[in-house]
């Protein structure tokens, strides 16, 4: 059965109405998965399309968990139905929400927003029953291609290895804290009010906290006075240039581990080449950079 005859079925039974029909019209965004706003007895909700191969690629039963610890933390999005099985999922819609990517996650204010938000999640007391390890869903994405019949680049096994060098290193015996681990700003919220919420939990699980630094800085493209910025709220401290190798080495595994997910949805017959070169490009050259010297600046790393 089609991915959506199956969320229209879901949404017919939990609203208990056989005339709903899966309405498209509204996207809100996404990239692992697709969202759509719908209006459903005089209610919005967010109603979640599960992307392509994404049954492989996440553990659903584990996502519902860690949503539902952070539902209950306070920073995240209330979730009246969620199915592990599908990965279809209804959320509550934010009336009048923006996320960071939208409201710039550039500006101080909304620097302070995805901090406190990090740091909240980072200091939560109760612990995620799973790890994120990026080169175990390295793996796991590779596997896939091979299934898919597909080719990765020439050169990925040595860029793969000099990455487990480096992390070796420089990052092993990281403290491991709940984390988010795609800290996107598109995943940061704010309502018409001013609160703010941390969504999409897919990629949650222990992790170094510095992992998702890592990624807001380099998903929101920050300039060298916004990273120092946020590494000054966040650590309210002196960073040393260690923390700060952590952060590159980080950069460069995410440029890496989201390269070759995006092979997996580009040989199951998704769009994402670009998305692929993009961040296989800025891979290459940081690599040269760090090849040069551990001491370029972390905003040449964008």
């Amino acid at each position: 059965m089609q991915i959506e005859n199956l969320v229209q079925q879901s949404l017919r039974r939990f609203f208990n109405d056989k005339t709903l029909k899966f309405d498209k019209s509204r996207f809100a965004g996404g990239l692992t998965n697709y969202n759509y706003i719908m209006t459903i007895h005089g209610k919005d909700y967010i109603i979640r399309q599960p992307g392509g191969l994404t049954e492989k690629m996440i553990n659903r039963q584990v996502e519902l968990i860690n949503n539902t610890i952070t539902i209950n933390l306070g920073i995240n999005c209330r979730c009246p139905f969620f199915d592990p099985v599908t990965g279809i999922k209804i959320t509550n819609y934010i009336s009048g929400s923006k996320n960071l990517a939208q409201e710039d996650p550039q500006l101080k204010k909304n620097i302070d927003v995805a901090v406190f938000l990090m740091k909240k999640l980072h200091q939560m007391k109760q612990p995620f029953y799973n790890r994120f390890d990026w080169l175990v869903e390295l793996n796991k994405y590779e596997q896939l291609i091979k299934e898919l019949h597909g080719e990765i680049f020439s050169d990925y096994t040595e860029i793969k290895n000099l990455l487990i060098r480096l992390h070796e290193k420089y990052a092993a015996n990281d403290i491991l804290m709940p984390c988010h681990n795609d800290t996107v700003p598109e995943n940061f919220l704010i309502n018409s009010s001013g609160k703010a919420y941390l969504i999409d939990w897919e990629y949650s699980g222990m992790n170094s906290f510095y992992w998702d630094l890592a990624a807001y800085i380099l998903e929101s493209q920050l300039p060298e006075e916004a990273i120092a910025y946020l590494l000054q709220q966040y650590f309210r401290r002196f960073v040393s240039e260690t923390e700060i190798t952590k952060i590159k080495i980080y950069m460069l595994e995410q440029d890496l581990l989201w390269t070759i997910w995006a092979l997996v949805r580009h040989y199951n017959g998704d769009d994402f080449l670009e998305y692929c070169a993009l961040r296989y490009e800025r891979l290459l050259k940081n690599i040269k950079q760090l090849d040069s010297s551990m001491s370029v600046p972390l905003h040449m790393f964008i």
